[in-house]
């Protein structure tokens, strides 16, 4: 009977422990984002007019003066360009194909000049590369040679000027319409964040952007043309393209490429319908406008501490009162601004019953925009399952 009884004890004591224990749990304690403190920045958007700038990997700084469509002038040209390099791509440096100037284009220049327009000088039979087509168009902003290229691209300014709305629309310029390849035509209008979205992939093609990045260029005929774009070369500006007449006032797309820390991002921005009695002066008020952002939309950028090392990235709770904590082994800096959100990953595979303290245990990744992702590994504090005595205890 002492035995039985004994045995009965024993059975009792030793059952708990026949049972196998659950499996720790971990319980985030990072949030899957995060908002970069300090107060967002306020950039010095001009008076009137549209403006809007953007962070290529980041994302938009902001817009102001609305979304209707209103004239471009010779912005107009970033997309002639880009129509002519999508359908006749150039790498740097390389002249292209040859066009030449017909009898008809050239006797249009005495009218073309009367006008007032923006030209540069032509004759027939004179022959351009594609290239320095592409820098009479770009830099000296001239109409003349915007026809003329769009003729040879398309076979005719109609025919371009379809392909340049089918372009449009496929960028997502939808408050965009072009009614003529130079931009003299008032009914050609867009926004400024229309034109940031076209001057981003015009940016991305090298021969636009060496062409855009030039302060002069040598032409057949013309001689040496100078870039109207004065701000390039200063403030870390590579471009992009003016424009002004009476209905559209002082226009200007940007580009400038700023370094932070060790790396290098390009920030662009549109500046539209700036005043002045004539295009000097509707000029002079679009840099100084646009030369603000730039600086501006340059000091808001900086290394942003999101996840420091050491700091707690996940509780881990076992059994039994068991548990422990992930922490990220490394600090995690992203570039941005404040009041930007970056998005954060924990990925943690499951925890076993038993971890060594400092074991890597998984990862912790940061993005800011589309830029690259910054991770670093997590490390664990030590685990171990709760003890005999622990579990006897817990089942009393």
């Amino acid at each position: 009977m002492v035995a039985v009884l004994l045995l009965g004890a024993v059975l009792l004591v030793v059952a708990p422990l026949r049972h196998p224990l659950p499996l720790p749990t971990v319980a985030p304690v990072l949030p899957a984002s995060m908002t970069i403190p300090g107060e967002p920045p306020a950039l010095p958007w001009p008076r009137s007019g549209q403006a809007a700038v953007t962070v290529d990997g980041l994302g938009t700084l902001g817009t102001s003066g609305g979304t209707a469509a209103v004239p471009i002038a010779s912005v107009t040209k970033v997309m002639t360009a880009y129509v002519v390099l999508t359908d006749h791509p150039l790498k740097v440096g390389e002249q292209g194909p040859t066009l030449t100037v017909s009898a008809r284009q050239a006797a249009a220049y005495p009218q073309e000049q009367a006008r007032g327009e923006s030209l540069v000088r032509v004759t027939a039979g004179a022959v351009f590369t594609e290239r320095q087509a592409l820098q009479a168009v770009l830099l000296p902003s001239a109409n003349n040679m915007a026809r003329i290229l769009a003729a040879w691209d398309a076979g005719s300014v109609d025919a371009f000027v379809a392909k340049m709305n089918a372009t449009a629309a496929a960028l997502g310029m939808s408050k965009t319409r072009y009614t003529d390849p130079s931009g003299l035509d008032p009914d050609t209008v867009s926004t400024a964040v229309d034109q940031v979205i076209l001057a981003r992939k015009a940016m991305a093609l090298p021969a636009f952007a060496e062409i855009v990045a030039q302060r002069e260029a040598t032409l057949p005929v013309a001689g040496t043309v100078k870039n109207y774009n004065t701000l390039v070369g200063k403030d870390g500006v590579v471009g992009v393209k003016t424009g002004s007449t009476d209905e559209a006032g002082g226009c200007l797309v940007w580009a400038a490429v700023v370094r932070v820390g060790s790396v290098r991002l390009t920030i662009v921005g549109a500046v539209l319908g700036q005043p002045g009695a004539h295009t000097p002066e509707q000029l002079t008020a679009v840099f100084k406008a646009s030369r603000s952002l730039v600086r501006a939309a340059t000091a808001a950028l900086d290394v942003q501490t999101v996840v420091r090392a050491g700091q707690a990235v996940a509780a881990v709770r076992g059994p039994i009162g068991t548990g422990t904590t992930i922490s990220a082994d490394g600090q995690l800096d992203v570039i941005g601004w404040p009041g930007m959100v970056v998005r954060l990953t924990a990925d943690i595979p499951p925890v076993p019953a038993r971890l060594a303290a400092g074991a890597e245990h998984g990862r912790l990744t940061a993005v800011a925009g589309d830029r690259p992702p910054v991770e670093t590994a997590l490390r664990s504090g030590a685990l171990a399952p709760p003890s005999t005595w622990s579990r006897l205890k817990a089942h009393r």
